[in-house]
């Protein structure tokens, strides 16, 4: 299979190098650069180009992070995004120098040379710049291909080989033509052959699981959302009953969300074990109230559950996990640059507590990536389209202390916040829909990434009637997201937030104020802990 490598220097939008790369059929992998050196000196199968990415750090500093480029060079299409050109013009002897000033935003870029890197790309076009050095000279043997009014050396290419370097960023949406760019690099100067498809995702990946797991028992936990069930029906198709999943009520779920995810996998072959330690749950996060307290609660608990159903199933070998690649990005982490965020196993500890082996296999695509393979597996709409839900659920949108009134109240406010956004229609609004931005949303659930009720911990002042109230606040959270990696808040209608609110506060007993949390990612989270 065709693959092009990313060397990740820390950049906040490397993984859209390689979404775009994705979209446009080629398949990719990221790496921190201080990997790149000995994956390249193994040999990589189908190895057609590198790309080295963006970073916070400068070329100048004496701990700059570096790779050795003669091991690519010369040898394969190289492209150097921001921090990636100014490190290849800084190696073979050009000038890089503070900008004095950060040059970031949008810049009108002036095509200077012809050059398959902008094959069909208008002459002049938008990008987008955001670097505080400059390359104010460029190597021997390099040739501009293009400027900015402000950056001379914008793009530059190596003469005699395949190595390009450009200074903005064309991974982001800012950069119009950045993906065709992109598609440039990949398919032409690399030869890509772009045909990384869903089907063959699937039919590649069955034959990979049939020869992993020959004949051995595998359980997987279920979680009701897209990923756990595309892992769950793609394994499936591969190993049939030899499949057991496990769907835990931790009783910190939405309203009706155990008995409705268990009927919604009804018909579709999968043998499912519903376990409800609903109890065990929250009897033990009475009092917990710090985020890390009720996570590894939480997390401790999933691992005795599965621990308890799992032995009463013979000859159990691997443990199956929906990890995805924001998950395996997110949980590397660079030294020195970029901090691990989380860690991608959904039940940490098992394995080694049970000496299972872990099999993950969506850990190679994108959140829209799994979407579109479980069309074609033929997985329901329902559950295609279904938003993400945070593994500990409802523990972190309850902001504090968890008891079972709070849960009860939050519970309520949710389903009346997810009733109204699926019944809202917004057919004739121009929202794209979040899990295929193709088609267009034909209500507000559609049109959102990932929605929900946040309860905090603080009351409020109202007055009801002739009575004055002393009440909870619940935040309402929505965001537009297309691989949780970055998310910006969702832009209602203002007719739809007015009647959400007075439902909370006329039907939740318990929250006297509704407000609409409008921050974005970076730099706050999804969730509230």
């Amino acid at each position: 299979m065709d693959k092009i490598l990313i060397a990740d220097f820390g950049s906040q939008v490397t993984q859209l190098i390689g979404r775009r790369l994705r979209e446009c059929g080629v398949f990719c992998e990221i790496h921190p650069y201080n990997t790149i050196d000995s994956i390249l000196r193994e040999g990589v199968e189908g190895l057609k180009g590198i790309i080295l990415s963006g970073s916070p750090c400068s070329v100048r500093s004496s701990n700059a992070p570096a790779i050795d480029l003669s091991l690519c060079r010369g040898r394969i299409p190289v492209l150097g995004i921001c921090y990636g050109a100014q490190f290849l013009a800084h190696s073979y002897g050009g000038e890089v120098e503070n900008s004095g000033s950060r040059e970031y935003g949008r810049a009108m870029l002036t095509i200077k040379a012809e050059s398959p890197l902008f094959k069909g790309v208008p002459s002049v076009t938008q990008v987008w710049m955001s670097h505080g050095d400059s390359i104010t000279r460029l190597p021997e043997g390099a040739k501009v291909l293009a400027s900015t009014e402000d950056v001379t050396n914008a793009a530059f290419h190596f003469e005699g080989e395949q190595t390009y370097a450009v200074q903005f960023h064309p991974e982001v949406y800012h950069t119009p033509e950045g993906a065709k760019m992109l598609s440039n690099f990949a398919l032409d100067i690399c030869g890509c052959s772009g045909d990384w498809t869903p089907s063959k995702f699937i039919e590649t990946t069955i034959d990979s699981l049939r020869e992993t797991l020959g004949e051995d028992t595998v359980i997987l936990g279920l979680s009701g959302g897209v990923d756990s069930t595309v892992a769950a029906v793609l394994l499936n198709r591969a190993i049939g009953r030899r499949l057991t999943c496990i769907f835990v009520n931790n009783g910190l779920l939405r309203k009706n969300e155990f008995e409705d995810v268990l009927a919604s996998y009804e018909g579709m072959g999968l043998n499912v074990i519903g376990a409800d330690a609903s109890e065990e749950f929250l009897s033990a996060l009475a009092g917990a109230s710090s985020p890390e307290q009720k996570r590894l609660t939480i997390g401790r608990l999933f691992i005795e559950t599965f621990e308890k159903y799992a032995h009463g199933i013979s000859d159990v070998k691997w443990l199956a996990q929906g990890t995805i690649y924001p998950d395996v990005i997110e949980s590397a982490g660079i030294p020195g640059i970029a901090s691990k965020i989380k860690s991608h196993h959904n039940v940490g500890g098992l394995p080694e507590k049970m000496g299972l082996k872990v099999v993950e296999p969506l850990r190679m695509l994108f959140k829209d990536e799994v979407r579109r393979v479980g069309r074609a597996l033929g997985v329901p709409e329902a559950l295609i389209g279904r938003h993400p839900f945070p593994g500990p659920s409802l523990a972190i949108r309850i902001v504090g202390e968890i008891t079972r009134e709070k849960l009860d109240t939050l519970r309520e406010a949710d389903d009346i916040f997810i009733k109204a956004l699926r019944s809202y229609d917004c057919s004739a609004l121009d929202y794209p829909s979040a899990s295929d931005p193709r088609q267009k949303a034909a209500n507000l659930y559609d049109a959102i990434w990932q929605a929900g009720v946040i309860l905090l911990p603080v009351n409020s002042i109202g007055v009801m009637g002739d009575e004055r109230t002393y009440a909870g606040v619940a935040a309402l959270r929505a965001v537009v997201s297309t691989d949780a990696m970055t998310a910006d808040w969702f832009h209602f209608p203002y007719d739809f937030l007015a009647k959400v609110s007075d439902e909370i506060i006329n039907k939740v007993p318990g929250i006297g104020r509704v407000v609409y949390d409008i921050s974005s990612k970076p730099p706050a989270t999804i969730e509230w802990e």
